[in-house]
């Protein structure tokens, strides 16, 4: 099984499929490596495909420390990714949990003025416990399901947190891949997931606190949400505003997993962005259509909890 070594010393697995312009996915909570396959199987006909399995997410390692588990060591296990392949500058793909670590990663090494190490970024489903009005609460709850993984194992949360209200409407266009993903959620280690729920879900920083970081990122991106992924419509919206070649798609009647519950749509609209990209055809927003607020017409939505 191939492994490469981060920074800190952690070995994360990852597959390496086709040639081509690089493409690095980075996976949900909920999923892994395998998570990516529809994507894998599309574009390694014209690019090279990597995915990896995420610390804590086997056969990664599975640092017994939370603390190894935060929203800086997510991003910059993505530079270690490409740095341990030499990969020439990659579009990056992420969703949910990887679509914050691909914002970050954006924020960071994707900055106005600085080396580019990203053509592009697609940022897919990223907003879950983001809004101000949820962000305190998001964190609580992300506390009390690492105590629940460990608990009660990684078949429950499969059958609890897998079925949720955001995956249903992956349950009813696609029994057969619904299943697959759940009995893969249920397959990984509880240490891992209990830790990255700690250590990553509920410490991230507030992207509502970002929007400077945000609007200095240089590169092409494409936010995807769906329609029913009630936590991730605003904050996508907010994504859009205020990354400067940002574009948004909305995927319609569609719920927070969308690269396996609409998989042909995904790619369709994945693909189109990258030609433009690689076309030179992405490009800024016309100031002609400036916004007046990157938070939209109400202005900056307070913080829940905070004093």
């Amino acid at each position: 099984m191939p492994h490469l070594t981060t920074d800190d010393g952690v070995k994360l697995y990852y597959e390496d499929t086709g040639a081509g312009t690089p493409i690095v996915f980075v996976h949900e909570f909920a999923g892994d490596h395998r998570s990516w396959e529809p994507q894998v199987r599309y574009f390694s006909r014209r690019y090279r495909c990597i995915t990896y399995s995420a610390r804590g997410y086997t056969p990664s390692d599975v640092p017994a420390n939370f603390e190894s588990y935060s929203q800086e060591r997510w991003r910059d296990d993505i530079r270690s990714v490409i740095d341990a392949l030499k990969l020439p500058t990659p579009h990056v793909v992420g969703l949910s949990m990887g679509g914050f670590a691909t914002l970050h990663f954006g924020m960071e090494y994707c900055r106005k003025g600085a080396p580019l190490r990203a053509l592009s970024l697609t940022i897919a489903g990223c907003g879950s416990g983001a809004h101000p009005a949820i962000y305190k609460q998001f964190q609580a709850d992300a506390v009390a399901l690492a105590e629940r993984i460990r608990a009660e194992g990684m078949g429950q949360m499969a059958a609890t947190y897998g079925h949720g209200p955001t995956r249903i409407q992956f349950q009813n266009k696609d029994p057969r891949g619904f299943a697959e993903f759940a009995r893969q959620l249920s397959e990984h280690s509880p240490v891992g997931s209990a830790n990255c729920s700690l250590g990553y879900q509920g410490r991230r920083p507030c992207i509502y606190d970002m929007t400077e970081q945000m609007a200095a990122i240089d590169v092409p991106a494409l936010i995807m949400t769906g329609d029913e992924d009630e936590a991730c419509l605003e904050p996508s919206l907010l994504l859009k505003r205020a990354i400067p070649k940002a574009g948004l798609a909305v995927l319609p009647k569609s719920g927070h997993g969308i690269n396996l519950e609409e998989p042909a749509l995904f790619n369709q609209l994945m693909d189109e962005f990258f030609h433009q990209v690689e076309a030179g055809r992405w490009t800024a927003r016309d100031p002609r259509a400036a916004l007046t607020s990157v938070f939209g017409p109400s202005g900056k939505p307070a913080m829940a909890g905070r004093t």
